[in-house]
């Protein structure tokens, strides 16, 4: 027959049943030590008042007296009997020095020799010891009684071991009460502790306990998204390798503040706020972190755990979706404007003005080719040159110009392997389409139904791409309003915008990429009160030539 097998004890009611073998140890202990020193106290006790009582005795002269008398006896009997009572000791012997009594509790011992030891005491000396007489075992004194210098007899005073017993049987039920009182105290106040100890540990024992931490630091290291636990205090109790990487922190950030961490502000309020966040993108100088927090409360405040993803590569291939999405657009809306141009060369062959529709053919594909012609001749990296392209086909669409600086050239391979494509595409996509949100923004700002002061500008913005002594030059500039100089040193900051909430994140992006480049990103106002942003990245020195006039 197999018994059930039964789940061990938890750690705490080992602890409980440890805690009260222990204080029971130890209160017994004590009070058998309590009992020895007790006992051992009183048998002193005994003794010294048994000698206090036989030195008073047999220096009183009345003693002396009634030994030169012809029946000691009749004067020392009723003598002894009174002193026992007064000092409540078991029995006083008076003796000739040949151990005849002279008195004794028991009328009827007088006359007898007395039981015990005496030959010190005819030396002289006064000594203790303990005998069994006729009262039974007792704790004795016996001293010599001295006339001119002689030993004249002897005094025996003492106490039954029976009395010494019953003082401590007395002393130990006294002690028994304490030690239960102590006993049933520990017990509780462990009880008490360990109540709250199985309460923190959930009723686990320790190979649980031990189990659960390995799998603990296993789960750490194993997962990939970052993990940061803080306490009530708002320091970090825990992080594991994906927190610190994606943080950027140092080993050692264990019980550090959130705030003492150089982190970006808006990451460092969404740690430290109280309420719950979920799925809030934030930027680090390196990486764009999805942030959720969750607080940990148990009656009260106990911290915050805080889940980080990556999303940096994801919002790069976002970005590069985007620009394909816009690359899409703009070759549908110039699908569109060539078949309305093909309709109209068309219309007027069938008019019958063939000279007409010559003309007009030839003038669109020069218009159409030049743009491509100055791109391609001017930017021998395809990745750039496409976005150009595409990008100017977006803004012709909006009615912006998007113009290509005649001082741009960047020469083929002059872009090393170390600059990502993806992130040319971030910074220059983002401030291209940042300039031209600019300029339409200004063209659309004018009151409906209100006639302007004068005719307002076509909007037009300025790209220059150059590379050479050692750096890439990346300028875009626009006609627009510009930027506030107040808000100068706030448009990098994610969330930012002027155009309404869940805006804000490109040229945050943009500074991220350049900061990964180990490039600088500045903004100034242009000569026509327009925004100037211009990106300087630096390159190998096996970069491209850099052309006279550049800036």
């Amino acid at each position: 027959m197999r018994f059930p097998r039964t789940r061990p004890r938890s750690l705490a009611g080992q602890l409980f049943a440890m805690q009260v073998v222990l204080v029971a140890a130890v209160v017994a202990g004590c009070a058998f030590f309590a009992y020895v020193s007790g006992r051992s106290q009183a048998r002193e006790t005994a003794t010294r008042q048994a000698r206090a009582v036989a030195v008073a005795v047999a220096g009183s002269p009345s003693v002396r007296e009634a030994f030169r008398t012809p029946d000691p006896s009749a004067a020392l009997q009723p003598y002894a009997e009174r002193v026992r009572e007064d000092t409540g000791i078991a029995f006083i012997t008076i003796m000739n020095p040949d151990r005849v009594r002279w008195t004794h509790p028991d009328s009827g011992q007088i006359g007898a020799t007395f039981l015990g030891h005496t030959a010190r005491a005819l030396r002289g000396e006064t000594f203790s010891e303990t005998y069994t007489g006729t009262l039974g075992p007792s704790i004795r004194v016996v001293t010599p009684v001295l006339d001119d210098g002689r030993i004249v007899g002897l005094v025996s005073a003492g106490i039954t071991v029976d009395r010494v017993s019953s003082q401590v049987r007395a002393q130990l039920g006294a002690l028994g009460l304490a030690a239960g009182a102590a006993l049933v105290l520990g017990g509780l106040g462990t009880y008490v502790i360990n109540a709250r100890l199985r309460r923190h540990t959930h009723g686990m024992n320790a190979a649980e306990l031990s189990r659960l931490h390995d799998y603990h630091e296993a789960t750490l290291h194993a997962v990939r998204e970052g993990l940061l636990m803080l306490d009530g205090q708002r320091r970090i109790a825990l992080i594991n390798d994906a927190g610190r990487e994606l943080l950027g922190l140092a080993p050692g950030t264990v019980g550090r503040r959130v705030a003492d961490l150089d982190l970006p502000a808006p990451l460092t309020g969404a740690l430290l706020a109280s309420e719950e966040r979920v799925d809030e993108v934030h930027l680090t100088a390196d990486r764009v972190i999805v942030v959720n927090t969750r607080p940990v409360v148990g009656g009260e405040r106990r911290g915050t755990v805080v889940t980080l993803r990556d999303h940096t590569e994801l919002q790069a291939l976002s970005g590069e979706l985007d620009s394909e999405r816009g690359f899409t657009r703009a070759l549908r809306s110039q699908a569109h404007e060539a078949a309305n141009r093909l309709h109209t060369v068309v219309s007027l062959i069938e008019l019958g003005r063939a000279d007409e529709a010559v003309g007009f053919a030839t003038a669109e594909l020069e218009l159409a080719q030049t743009l491509t012609d100055r791109v391609v001749g001017a930017v021998g990296e395809p990745v750039l040159a496409a976005l150009l392209l595409g990008k100017a086909a977006q803004a012709n669409e909006r009615g912006v110009e998007l113009v290509l600086a005649d001082d741009s050239l960047i020469d083929d391979g002059a872009l090393p392997a170390t600059l990502p494509a993806r992130d040319l595409v971030t910074v220059l996509g983002n401030l291209i389409d940042n300039a031209v949100d600019a300029v339409t923004g200004t063209r659309e700002a004018a009151v409906p139904g209100q006639r302007a002061p004068e005719a307002p500008r076509r909007g037009r913005v300025t790209v220059t791409a150059l590379a050479g002594d050692g750096e890439l030059l990346l300028r875009v500039a626009d006609n627009g309003a510009g930027v506030d100089p107040a808000d100068a040193a706030e448009v990098f900051r994610s969330g930012w915008s002027t155009h309404g909430a869940g805006r804000g994140l490109g040229l945050a992006l943009v500074r991220q990429a350049v900061h990964r480049g180990g490039g600088t990103v500045a903004l100034e106002q242009g000569a026509d009160g327009g925004a100037v942003f211009t990106v300087r990245l630096p390159l190998p020195e096996r970069g491209g030539v850099r052309v006279a006039g550049a800036p």
